[in-house]
This record gives C-alpha cells, sequence and structure tokens, in this order.
C-alpha cells in the first residue's frame, strides 16, 4: 500500500480543468517509462482529485465529459503517462544525467562535422550542450530533444545529421566468417562475391559510426580488408 505521506501529485489540464491522482513516485515513474507495472499497486488512493493536495474530489460531471468514462484506473492511467509527474530530486537526477547520456549517444552516432566528414566526439558535443546552455527535460523523449540540441549547438560547431555508404572488400580467408557482422552493422545496399572468394558490399550507415565499423572490420579480417567512403 502506498503511503500518503511518500505519495505525489501526478496532473493532467484538460481544457480548464486539472485532474489528478496520488501516487507511488518510483511506480509512477516506472509506469510512464513503460514498465509492467500495476496501477492498484501505484495509487494511494482510489479518486480521481481536482485539487488532491486539499482532498477535493473532481466532479464526476467533468470526469465523464473529458475522459468519457468513470473508471479510477483507466483515468489514473491517462494521468500518469500524459500528464505533468512530479519527481523526487533523485529520480530527477538520475533520469537528466541518463538522458542527457542518451542524447549525446544519438548525436555522436549519427552526425558529423561537415567540413572534416569526421564524426564529432561525445565530450565535443557535450561541451557544445553546455555552452549553449541546453537544458534537458527529464520527461520528454530522446528524439524530441536530439532534435532542439542539434538546434542549439549548430551555431558552436559545425554538425549535421548524415548517412554514409562505405565500400568494404573482404579476403576470401575471412568473408564467409565475417559477412554476418558486416551485414548487419547497417544496410546493406549492394554485395557480391568475386572470383577469388572475397566479399565485396556497400553498408549505409549513420556517419558517426564510421569509426566503430572500421574497428569491426580490422577485427574481423586482421586488418586485411580494404575499405573507401563512396
Amino acid at each position: 500500500m502506498v503511503s500518503l505521506d511518500e505519495a505525489l501529485v501526478a496532473r493532467l489540464k484538460k481544457g480548464s480543468k486539472h485532474f489528478e491522482v496520488l501516487v507511488d513516485p518510483d511506480g509512477a515513474l516506472a509506469y510512464r517509462m513503460g514498465e509492467d507495472v500495476k496501477l492498484e499497486d501505484i495509487l494511494a488512493v482510489e479518486s480521481i482529485f481536482e485539487d488532491a493536495k486539499n482532498g477535493e474530489h473532481a466532479a464526476e460531471s467533468d470526469i465523464m465529459g473529458k475522459f468519457g468514462t468513470d473508471d479510477v484506473f483507466e483515468i489514473a492511467a491517462s494521468i500518469i503517462k500524459h500528464g505533468e509527474l512530479q519527481l523526487t530530486q533523485q529520480q530527477r537526477k538520475y533520469i537528466l544525467e541518463e538522458k542527457k547520456r542518451q542524447v549525446i549517444a544519438t548525436i555522436a552516432q549519427n552526425a558529423i562535422n561537415p567540413q572534416t566528414k569526421t564524426p564529432h566526439p561525445p565530450t565535443r558535443i557535450e561541451h557544445a550542450m553546455e555552452e549553449a546552455k541546453v537544458h534537458i527535460d527529464p520527461l520528454k523523449s530522446v528524439d524530441e530533444q536530439v532534435t532542439l540540441v542539434m538546434k542549439a549547438i549548430r551555431p558552436i560547431i559545425p554538425i549535421r545529421f548524415e548517412e554514409v555508404d562505405i565500400e568494404v572488400k573482404v579476403p576470401p580467408e575471412y568473408a564467409g566468417k565475417s559477412y554476418g557482422d558486416i551485414a548487419k552493422f547497417g544496410t546493406m545496399m549492394k554485395d557480391s562475391w568475386e572470383n577469388d572468394g572475397s566479399w565485396v558490399a556497400v553498408i549505409r550507415m549513420p556517419a558517426g559510426i564510421q569509426n566503430d565499423f572500421y574497428g569491426l572490420v580490422n577485427r574481423l579480417t586482421k586488418g586485411d580488408a580494404q575499405t573507401k567512403i563512396l
């Protein structure tokens, strides 16, 4: 049972009306993030409030008018998933750090410096974010924030999302064993087998991970493969 003393408010505004539920902070966050959590284990009180702090329940007519149902769990699910969720200080710190890491990783994997055609190291992206005073929102998706961050840091470092096509030629002695790992690294645009047993393929991938691709190819072929950007 969720303690009222430890419960926080999840709030959703529909029109001019506010609808609130009292929830366990960790359970509600887990539910919001898509984990398999039972709503009955999250709610401190199985009621929908207009002002939970003052114990003011929402009018049944408002609930039916805005949600089309009076099922507490169905309404609570909508509030937790789509509304404003209060976070504890510890939760907010953890989510901010994790979300920032994911945003930086996504940009580093997909973007390059268009002047040099080389990837930006994650540290350079992070420093640009700090210089641009980018603020990560713990409850917005990574994709949403990647778009905002890219817009913010473009005036600071030359950067854009780009894909590259890399041709790789693998010697016969490594071709069979290397085929699977190389083919699934990106999108294989074409491949062919030469008369001597060598395998030639063109792999399309986010520009930011091309160095990882070269590392994989060198490891699989002991440095004997040939690669070039098309």
